[in-house]
């Protein structure tokens, strides 16, 4: 397993997992103040911090669909009017912290919008072609790139960085395509910006091992997409793995990786899960809660939305009274949460794998840390069968309900058809005074 220094992680993000919030698409009003209302359930499903998808003024120069894309930021330091003003959003992070919430914000470190004040006042800041015309990178029609070979591009960066704590007071940053942008510019921003508040979160959307230097958490896209082409049958189990396991051995060992069964761009450009996982989503979303990284759920997921929803336009989620998958989600968001041996990045964590290098159908391991211990079994079949637990002992608790299992006599389980459980180790101290 790789030991490359890494960063050292906030203390309280070890065991947090992330929601993701689409304040356009999550209310008919698309607001700050509608979304507030949802706070009380979100603490309620365990939800600890909320990560906040841009909301900045968007430029108006080639916008894309109707309300344009959130990415494509005219203004840094300002509030999207369509979201509500700054005053708000500030008073939506003092309700969130008042819950015990963490707030992070996306943070768009590679492009501006095309009518960003920048353009015009500081085209130096741009990558320029060979006409001294502004380039959009990667055939994004809509951002202009800002150059990181100019010095001034990091102090300005840095300074808005400096905004959102010192101004909003938020925890942390997920940075947009972290990997487009200079690590050294990030190791700059990180270390500058330790010094206006400690126990700053970072979470890069990239998927580099030198950039745990840096952030806290990264994605997880390879993990991500094997998984869509194994349920989709264009891969077997042991490959599916194979590219779990290399993804172990390629990052460093204390490092946070985020895994994700949906997200913004996933949802709205490659399908919910249910399009990508079919009858395995619930399966994927067990594997994310309690393999050794950071859970990502994404606006919706709780009951389930089953649409895609549009990413230039208004295109709400038709929320209903009825939130099918919050117990879901706050069974095992509440097990990662208050069960030592699933924090993320601990190397004083073992994760063992229960099942036999030969099964085809059956991933099964078991995380320990001290006493505590947590043992996940998932179908990754369409086929019910009984399964057999080898080499784990005591009585364990079905954490989605059913009697307590003593693994000494009892051996079998029975998995329905992609079906998972999930057991938490009970103390011995605890079931004798129960029994």
């Amino acid at each position: 397993m790789a030991n490359r220094k890494n960063c050292e992680h906030p203390k309280w993000s070890y065991s947090t997992n992330i929601y993701e919030v689409n304040v356009r698409q999550y209310t008919q009003e698309g607001t700050y103040v509608a979304f507030a209302k949802s706070l009380p359930r979100l603490k309620d499903m365990g939800v600890q911090v909320l990560w906040f998808m841009p909301i900045t003024p968007i430029s108006d120069k080639d916008r894309l669909g109707t309300l344009g894309s959130y990415y494509a930021a005219k203004n840094y330091d300002a509030s999207n009017v369509e979201f509500g003003t700054m005053e708000e959003f500030k008073d939506l992070i003092r309700e969130a912290h008042g819950l015990g919430f963490k707030v992070i914000i996306d943070f768009v470190a590679d492009h501006t919008g095309n009518d960003h004040p920048w353009v015009t006042e500081y085209p130096q800041f741009y990558v320029q072609g060979e006409n001294n015309d502004i380039l959009h990178p990667h055939g994004w029609t809509d951002v202009s790139q800002l150059n990181y070979n100019v010095p001034q591009v990091w102090k300005y960066m840095v300074n808005v960085l400096k905004f959102w704590v010192e101004d909003c007071n938020v925890d942390g940053f997920r940075c947009d395509m972290a990997h487009l942008v200079p690590i050294n510019f990030w190791l700059y921003a990180k270390r500058k910006m330790s010094k206006v508040k400690e126990g700053l979160f970072w979470f890069g959307e990239c998927e580099e091992p030198e950039y745990h230097k840096v952030f806290d958490a990264t994605y997880t896209w390879r993990w991500m997409h094997a998984a869509e082409d194994f349920y989709h049958g264009k891969m077997n189990l042991q490959s599916l793995l194979t590219v779990l396991y290399k993804s172990v051995t390629e990052f460093p060992c204390n490092s946070f990786r985020a895994y994700f069964t949906s997200n913004h761009d996933e949802n709205s450009w490659n399908g919910t899960e249910y399009e990508k996982y079919g009858d395995a989503a619930q399966l994927f979303a067990v594997f994310s809660c309690t393999w050794n990284g950071i859970p990502l759920i994404y606006s919706g997921q709780e009951m389930p939305n089953k649409k895609r929803l549009k990413f230039f336009d208004k295109d709400h989620i038709e929320w209903t009274d009825k939130f099918e998958l919050h117990d879901f989600y706050k069974t095992l968001l509440t097990l990662r949460s208050n069960n030592k041996c699933l924090r993320a990045g601990d190397p004083n964590i073992l994760t063992k794998i229960i099942s036999h290098p030969d099964d085809h159908r059956v991933f099964s391991y078991l995380r320990k840390y001290k006493s505590n211990q947590v043992l996940v079994v998932l179908n990754c079949s369409n086929e019910g069968l009984n399964f057999e637990v080898k080499n784990v002992t005591g009585v364990f608790r079905n954490v989605f309900g059913g009697d307590d299992i003593t693994f000494e006599t009892s051996k079998q389980v029975w998995l329905n058809a992609w079906g998972y459980l999930v057991f938490e180790r009970v103390p011995m101290l605890s079931y004798k005074l129960k029994s």
